[in-house]
Formats: structure tokens, sequence, C-alpha cells
């Protein structure tokens, strides 16, 4: 199934100002006549340049409300992130009961999910060491994606299991068609995610054959939504059916810390994610049996989707954790039954940055990057609208730029044309091999 993006660009926004091209760790952005563009089989849904951008021209879009009328019965799948979004709450059971008001006859909790994961992990822990250390989480659809590109040696490494999301999607359809006695294509189940890369798992599973989600709404959406009926609930119904573990799997670590006796390693950002990675590739991280990757700032809490600072975020779901069990969830399952945590397909490199199918042609095209890039600057200006020397050397080779594109290749041409001298007033102040004496004498 082809990726379906929630990652979009409104063009009559951007301004083609570059800013985005910097950010982007797998150099999926150009611009080109004065608008960005966004090469979409390099697009890993990170949201980097959602937060770089200046003038709000790349945004993530989720699911609109008005799908959950497609449906007979609809499930909420709150995301733990979720919680940590209201000031001064104290009771997750509020906004549990608010979801009820604004549209979902049942809610099923991601963090339920969670501990199950968990509970799971720490079984097989028990039942000896994994084939390949360090493990990797699998609980970023970003980071899967990023390895899928740009690490593939370390597929081997990467959990078996499903996202917390998926899980707790297959349990929620069961529970509502025990309930309804409907057939399950008539249950329409939803997570409420905090980021980008989640909506557009919910389309297209990295570790399932077919999605298990009917949809993914954008946390802010739903926060603005709930503000009213938390205000006004008249009687408060115990729903909540998590404990500290679940709620932990909201930030960076929580995962980790539920893992309990092995050595881990928990890592927020992207630009560190890359970072670890490229170490594990390298061999230099052999003493860490487990490493949780997530691409957002202190994990899911920082996510494009969220509303609130994602430290001031995190604080407020440690302060939820005080009172609760460590975890009310166990992993229930037995026998053949095990494999419903474990993904049915496997990860498999994309081969994005594959220059020609044919072996011939693409070491050919190689050479000519190689040999276009020792003739280029290296200054990685951006201003040709590649991100890179090497990427628009890429460009160039691939028919998507034109060697004139780079302004310096401009200046040489300038040079022979005009006079050494004055070639250099063509480039901007910080690239001229001459400073003009400005001051006033």
């Amino acid at each position: 199934m082809a990726m379906r993006h929630s990652v979009v660009l409104d063009s009559r926004r951007c301004r083609g100002c570059t800013s985005c091209i910097k950010g982007c760790p797998t150099e999926a952005i150009r611009v080109r006549g004065r608008k960005a563009t966004i090469l979409p089989d390099r697009c890993i849904d990170c949201g980097e340049c959602i937060r770089i951008c200046p003038h709000k021209a790349i945004k993530s879009v989720g699911d609109q409300l008005d799908i959950l009328s497609r449906f007979e019965y609809c499930v909420a799948l709150p995301e733990p992130a979720l919680y940590g979004q209201f000031h001064n709450l104290d009771n997750i059971d509020i906004i549990l009961n608010a979801l009820l008001k604004i549209g979902f006859h049942k809610v099923f909790e991601v963090a339920k999910a969670a501990e199950m994961i968990s509970d799971f992990e720490r079984q097989s822990i028990l039942e000896g060491p994994p084939k390949v250390t360090p493990m990797i989480s699998s609980s970023c659809p970003t980071v899967l994606r990023l390895i899928r590109m740009r690490f593939p040696k370390l597929l081997p490494h990467v959990a078996c299991t499903i996202l917390p999301m998926e899980l707790a999607a297959i349990l929620a359809r069961r529970e509502a068609a025990a309930e309804t006695g409907l057939p399950p294509e008539r249950i329409g189940v939803f997570a409420i995610v905090p980021c980008s890369s989640k909506v557009t798992a919910a389309r297209v599973s990295e570790g399932l054959q077919a999605p298990v989600l009917d949809g993914a709404f954008a946390i802010r959406d739903i926060y603005l939504r709930l503000l009213s009926p938390m205000k006004h609930l008249e009687q408060i119904e115990p729903m909540s059916s998590v404990g500290i573990m679940g709620l932990g799997w909201a930030s960076c670590g929580g995962e980790s810390a539920a893992r309990l006796r092995e050595q881990c390693v928990a890592v927020d950002g992207v630009s560190n994610v890359i970072r670890m990675l490229e170490e594990i590739e390298d061999g230099r991280l052999p003493e860490a049996d487990f490493l949780e990757l997530s691409a957002c700032t202190q994990g899911c809490v920082g996510g494009c989707f969220t509303v609130e600072n994602p430290y001031a975020a995190k604080m407020r779901i440690k302060g939820l954790m005080k009172g609760q069990p460590v975890s009310r969830n166990r992993f229930p399952f037995q026998g053949e039954e095990r494999d419903i945590v474990r993904r049915d397909k496997e990860l498999q490199y994309l081969p994005t940055f594959v220059l020609d199918q044919d072996l011939g042609a693409a070491l050919n095209k190689q050479l000519r990057i190689q040999e276009l890039e020792s003739h280029l600057p290296g200054l990685h200006c951006g201003s040709c609208g590649a991100p890179s020397c090497h990427a628009f050397a890429e460009d160039v080779v691939l028919g998507r730029a034109t060697v004139d594109d780079c302004i310096f290749n401009v200046r040489e041409r300038m040079r022979s044309m005009a006079g050494k001298d004055e070639a250099d007033d063509y480039l901007p102040p910080p690239f001229r091999r001459q400073q003009h004496d400005t001051s006033r004498r």
C-alpha cells in the first residue's frame, strides 16, 4: 500500500525561505521556484519541518471528527500524552468521561495496551536473552521508518511488538463487538494521537499487513472539544484502568522503566536518535540491552499534535501517577494467542536512496555525483534549494536540478564574463572573497 503522509505543505503560505531543508533528517525537502516541495518517498513524518517553518506553511493533518458518522459504534483510544495537556487535572476519569460526550460510545486507553506490551516484554526477558543486542523499541513509527530507510543493517535489532495503539485497537474492537453484537466492520476505532507519524501509521501500519484502526485524531483537535464537556460533567464514572507503567509511556524513558531488569538507554529528539543509531551501527554501544528511541523531544508529550510544552506535560503526568498502582494490566494471552502482540509482516529496507534499479547505471550515477560534488564549494548554504552540496549533486544527476542552480557556479561564469572583482558582487556578503570598505572616511 502506498504511503499516505500526514505532513503536508500549504504552497500559499510558503515563501521559499529554505528554513525547512536543513532540519529534515532524511533530506526530503527541496525548494524550487520559491516554493518548497516534499519528496514523498523520503518523508518519515517526523514533524521537524513543522517546528522549523517560520511561516506555518508545513502542517500535519489528522482525520476529522465527522468520520464518526460512518459507524454505528465508535471507540476512542486516547494516548497517555493526552492526559498531560490539561492544567490542574487530578483525575484521568474526567477526560475519559468527556470523550463520551463528544461522540464516542466507548473508551479504551492506549496506556492499558502499553502495560500489556510491557508485561509481554518482561516475560520475554525471562525466557532468555535476545538473539541480538541491543534491542530497539518498536513504539515510535518515525524511528521505524528511519531505520528502514537509513539503517537497514539494524532491522534485526527492532523489537517484534506492534504499536500500543494497534494492540489497543484490536482489543477494543473485540470488546465492542462482544458487548454490542455488531459486526466488526460497523465499529469505528480511532486513536487520539500526539504526532503526525502515528496518523500515518494508523493508515499504513509498519508491522501489520492490514490496518486495525479506522482513523486517528490529533490531540490538539480533541483537546479543544473536551474543554467544555470536562467543565460540565454532572457525574464522573470511574473508567481509567491503568497504572504508573502505562502512564509512563507518554514520555521518553517510560517504556524502558517498565522493563525493570535490563540495562536501558532512552533517547529523545530525532537528531539524537540518528546519532545513537550511527553508534550502534558502528558497534560502539555494546553494554545496553534495550534502546528506547523517540523522535520527539521528551517522547510523545513533545509531538507536533500536542498543545502544551512537553516538559510541563511530563510534569503533569508524573503528578497523575501519584497514588496509582505500578501496573493494572498483565498480558493475558497464552499459546498461539501470544502472537496478537507481534508483527505479522517483516520490516523491510526502503530503497529510497537507490539511484537506479540497474547496478551498472547506479554506479555510473554515483561516480557522476562524486565528480560534481568535488567541484562544489562544500558550504552547504542551501541557496540551490537542496540541504547539502551532496544532495544538490544528486539532484543534478537525477534531473531534479541543473548545475547553474548553484550560485557559485554562476559566480564562476560571471568571472569569465565580467572580470574577477565584479563577479564577487553577485554573491551574498558572507560568501564574497573580498570585503569592500564601507566605513566612512
